[in-house]
């Protein structure tokens, strides 16, 4: 039926917008540069620490939690 001739065939302005999609994308691809090695351990650091600071809150919170719960549950 008409539904699925829809499909078929994409509309001009459809094809347009994903060649624009493609070459945007490979545009930034090629003007993207790896980091070099200053860059990716300074990126790597900040990384860590906050890796570290989460996991720190994380655990402090679970701490507090802890006695807490007991006494809502009320501890046997």
């Amino acid at each position: 039926g008409l539904f699925f001739e829809s499909f078929s065939m994409p509309r001009p302005q459809e094809t347009n917008i994903v060649k624009k999609f493609a070459k945007d994308s490979l545009h930034l691809v090629r003007r993207c540069t790896k980091p070099d090695r200053k860059e990716f351990t300074k990126i790597a650091t900040a990384v860590s620490i906050g890796f570290a600071i989460m996991g720190f809150i994380g655990f402090f919170v679970k701490l507090i939690h802890i006695p807490i719960n007991n006494i809502i549950v009320g501890g046997y």
